[in-house]
């Protein structure tokens, strides 16, 4: 890739959350170290020499609370539980360990993105049926959730993929919606760079990956920034 690295905006209508971290925000207000868990696939379990974005999150939020908002007591861990490969139907199942277990002041879950990609292995609607469902183990449990749909990539529009990836976004958007937690709109994120910043498809994607499914570490980074702006700001003003 270039070295000559793109500018991209953040729009606020596209990566502003809907609902307050509060349960968030009471956990940093609170002792001890705060911990949310990262479930989902490849782009958050990691692939190559591609930092993912949750080690990234990690960093970003340290970094905020010591260089900007100097708060020594708080430590902020963020448990990377991606596996590749996985979609929701499989991932219902590490809930208890990979979820439960650790009891998280947040939980973030990246979906959908398989439902497609294997699009021979998953029916999107059965996808979206579990995505409901996990979202309602988690809401019951009490935890905040902040679900991160599929990434804007070559692989997810070509090959017949464009109408199934839409359908899938707009099925993640009406579970979010349904259960009343936050999303991160990851794939219109992406398509904003792509359309409105001319950012082309080989600068976002890992051109080392076969699949031209993948990011590479730039638009990962910009994803991660992303997001550790907008849970920054959904927190509230902090002392």
């Amino acid at each position: 890739m270039s070295d000559n690295l793109p500018t991209v905006e953040f729009p606020p209508a596209i990566v502003d959350l809907k609902y307050p971290l509060v349960r968030l925000r009471q956990a940093l207000d609170g002792k001890g170290p705060v911990r949310i868990v990262a479930m989902g696939s490849s782009s958050t379990a990691g692939r190559g020499d591609v930092v993912p974005y949750p080690y990234r999150l990690e960093m970003y939020l340290r970094q905020y609370f010591k260089d900007v908002i100097p708060r020594p007591d708080i430590r902020i861990d963020v448990l990377n539980r991606g596996k590749g490969g996985e979609e929701a139907t499989e991932e219902l199942g590490r809930f208890e360990a990979d979820i439960f277990h650790d009891d998280p002041a947040l939980v973030i879950w990246q979906v959908g993105t398989n439902a497609v990609f294997h699009n021979d292995k998953y029916d999107v609607d059965v996808v979206a049926a579990d995505i409901r469902k996990g979202l309602g183990q988690l809401r019951a449990r009490g935890f905040e959730v902040l679900v991160i749909d599929p990434q804007y990539v070559t692989k997810m529009l070509w090959d017949g993929r464009a109408e199934l990836s839409e359908k899938i976004v707009r099925l993640i958007r009406d579970a979010a919606n349904e259960a009343q937690v936050n999303l991160f709109q990851r794939w219109a994120l992406m398509r904003h760079w792509h359309v409105q910043n001319n950012v082309s498809f080989e600068q976002l994607i890992d051109t080392g990956d076969p699949d031209k499914l993948h990011q590479n570490d730039w638009s990962t980074q910009q994803i991660s920034l992303a997001l550790k702006s907008t849970i920054i700001k959904s927190l509230g003003p902090m002392a």
